[in-house]
């Protein structure tokens, strides 16, 4: 494997001078560079990364810490995040919790080592100290932890608003919510209080069934929505706390004979493309999972000029609607 030496020599200049010109630190010539990015290109060069972030303030690193890469939403959120930070000249070293919270806590170790330009918190799993205690740029998903630290969400409370009325108005008289566990304390939960709050106001039978702490576990999911047709046979409208939990209620309805949308109509939330393979194509609050991308990398690199931001940042979300209502 070719070094930063042998760059110099086949360059004919320093290593002083091929560190310059990878660093980009003083005045230097086009020719001089030229001829220095030519010799990296001949030997096929390529820098180390963590090496040269320890010899400068800017690694052009962000970390990004989610529950779980299988799961869709994260999965699109993590592919535009990625783009864009390419795109303005930052790689992205991805960290998969699983909602544990020692190994949460050993990937921000390992990203404050590795000198990583901000950390992007899809996790959360951890105390409000520990956040505080990063001393990086740091911008979170969901979750709102200390006025200092800048968060982003979509609307939680307007899509929990825009399903239930939309089920109510499509004649539903007896409704249920299946999502995360509230004591997650993260700001998806409103969705269920605009539930609760939007049933109440007309009027009509309501019930709620979560997961355990543990939101991401996917045969739970079908476990709940088979409780929910045993207990409540009658039930006729479904709002999930996800598109994927609303696939798994298209799944065990179709299983137990309930036709959507004729006997249970559902609606879903995040508005992930696996919802275009669903049959019946599903309805579902569409979260600009692009636009809170973008913008959570724009943060990051704003923190990092010293630009001051704002702590709060709700996006608007769109119900669109599918064959399930």
């Amino acid at each position: 494997m070719p070094t930063i030496k042998d760059v110099a020599l086949r360059a004919g200049v320093s290593v002083t001078t091929v560190s310059r010109v990878l660093n980009n630190r003083g005045y230097l010539s086009e020719e001089l560079k030229l001829k220095v990015t030519r010799a990296m290109d001949e030997l096929n060069y390529r820098p180390n990364e963590l090496a040269r972030s320890l010899s400068r303030s800017k690694s052009n690193i962000i970390g990004l810490i989610i529950p779980h890469v299988s799961h869709p939403f994260f999965g699109e959120l993590t592919s535009h995040i990625e783009d864009y930070a390419y795109r303005n000249g930052y790689k992205l070293l991805l960290c998969n919790s699983q909602l544990d919270k020692h190994k949460e806590l050993e990937y921000i170790d390992m990203l404050r080592a590795s000198r990583v330009d901000g950390i992007i918190m899809g996790s959360h799993t951890l105390e409000v100290g520990a956040y505080r205690q990063i001393h990086l740029p740091i911008v979170t998903f969901d979750r709102q932890i200390s006025p200092d630290i800048p968060y982003i969400c979509s609307d939680n409370y307007k899509g929990g608003l825009l399903a239930t009325t939309r089920l109510v108005d499509k004649g539903c008289r007896k409704l249920a919510h299946i999502g995360g566990h509230p004591k997650l304390n993260i700001l998806s939960g409103l969705r269920y209080e605009a539930f609760r709050d939007t049933a109440q106001l007309h009027g009509v039978w309501h019930t709620s069934l979560h997961t355990n702490s543990n939101s991401f576990d996917f045969g739970e999911y079908e476990r709940l929505l088979e409780q929910l047709l045993r207990e409540h046979p009658d039930i006729d409208g479904i709002f999930a706390g996800s598109d994927i939990i609303a696939a798994y209620a298209l799944k065990v309805c179709r299983e137990k004979g309930r036709r959507v949308p004729e006997d249970i109509r559902i609606v879903g939330y995040d508005g992930i493309t696996l919802r275009t393979q669903l049959t019946p194509s599903l309805t579902t609050i569409r979260q600009p999972i692009e636009a809170m991308s973008k913008l959570a990398v724009e943060l990051i690199m704003a923190q990092e000029m010293g630009e001051k931001v704002a702590s709060e940042y709700i996006l608007p979300v769109e119900l669109e609607v599918g064959a399930t209502t």
